[in-house]
């Protein structure tokens, strides 16, 4: 499958309808070589479905992580002027800097498990469009959107994590995550950086609004993410259907991460098959979400940043996992009797 940046949203529609699989070789030699392990079968739990399955995308049944990488997109909505947020449009760029300077939670957490951390500020200065007014981005925004997320991905990396920065974008995850799977809004809409009552009441009355207005294309799923969604969601896309496209394994972060993901799930089944769930976060709909999607996270720890923080610590999960798989012994070489 060829990995040329997609020059147009029907390129992109057609990547999706041809999506490459995990290599059954690497997957029957892992399992293989897990059964062989100096320890009771399945005694190590869901680290040995996470390391047969990261073989499989691979092609390598003795499978380790070498070159991780970490991944920030960053935008402005236009729906923030609403008062969404807690916090105003300008705080987004404010974190560009920081995360460019070092000092953001993931700067940290990327150190601590050997992870290239990328920033890409996608045109913060000029914020989506309002969402209950008109679509959220043009296809040319959109596809552009798509097109950096696709870039930003280093094809010689073997394991991706995608996280975020927008004041607001909980908003649009949260309709983004209504349209595609359904129900009230106030299933989907949660308290973000710290709504009050009236701020959640109001969040919940814009996405609302922004799905009667665009109710037309809610059968779509990457006319949804248009419509409703900002930027960095959509770049969070692109990037995660390139690593699909390269065969990169993918730990998805929390709510937002999760609903830009959610839109390939819905517009290809299995799309996400080379994704795991990172955690599942404070956001309440985030685990609702996850259901949805049949994943089961890594990690609950109440997590709630954004970043791509949570699925940055799962990166310790699935290292662990596989220095188990690839660097234990087998009953053969460690001499030990299987029974």
């Amino acid at each position: 499958m060829t990995t040329d940046t997609p020059a147009d949203l029907a390129a992109f529609r057609a990547i999706l309808k041809d999506l490459p699989a995990p290599d059954a070789g690497a997957i029957d030699g892992a399992a293989s070589r897990n059964g062989q392990l100096t320890k009771p079968p399945g005694s190590l739990g869901r680290l040995e479905d996470l390391a047969i399955w990261y073989a499989g995308w691979r092609g390598d049944a003795r499978p380790q992580i070498a070159s991780p990488q970490v991944i920030v997109f960053a935008g402005n909505h236009g729906v923030a002027a609403r008062g969404v947020s807690a916090f105003p449009p300008e705080v987004t760029g404010q974190m560009v800097a920081n995360f460019r300077a070092g000092g953001a939670a993931i700067n940290q957490l990327a150190r601590v498990f050997g992870a290239r951390l990328d920033v890409h500020a996608l045109d913060l200065e000029t914020p989506t469009a309002e969402f209950t007014e008109s679509a959220a981005m043009t296809e040319d925004d959109l596809v552009g959107a798509l097109q950096t997320g696709w870039n930003a991905v280093d094809a010689g990396s073997d394991l991706l994590v995608v996280g975020e920065m927008g004041i607001g974008n909980t908003t649009p995850a949260a309709a983004i995550a209504a349209a595609l799977f359904g129900g009230e809004p106030a299933d989907w809409v949660g308290r973000g950086t710290g709504m009050d009552d009236a701020g959640l009441a109001l969040k919940t009355r814009v996405v609302a609004e922004g799905l009667a207005r665009h109710a037309v294309v809610l059968g779509d799923p990457l006319a949804v993410l248009g419509a409703l969604g900002g930027r960095e969601l959509a770049a969070m896309a692109g990037a995660i259907l390139r690593a699909r496209c390269c065969r990169i394994p993918v730990i998805l972060d929390g709510f937002i991460c999760t609903a830009a993901a959610a839109v390939l799930a819905r517009a290809a089944p299995g799309a996400l098959d080379h994704c795991v769930a990172g955690h599942v976060s404070a956001e309440a709909a985030h685990g609702r979400m996850l259901g949805e999607l049949g994943m089961t996270p890594l990690l609950s720890l109440g997590l709630r940043l954004g970043e791509g923080s949570g699925a940055a610590l799962a990166i310790g999960i699935l290292k662990a996992a596989l220095a188990c798989h690839s660097g234990m012994a087998t009953f053969a070489e460690a001499g030990v009797s299987d029974g």
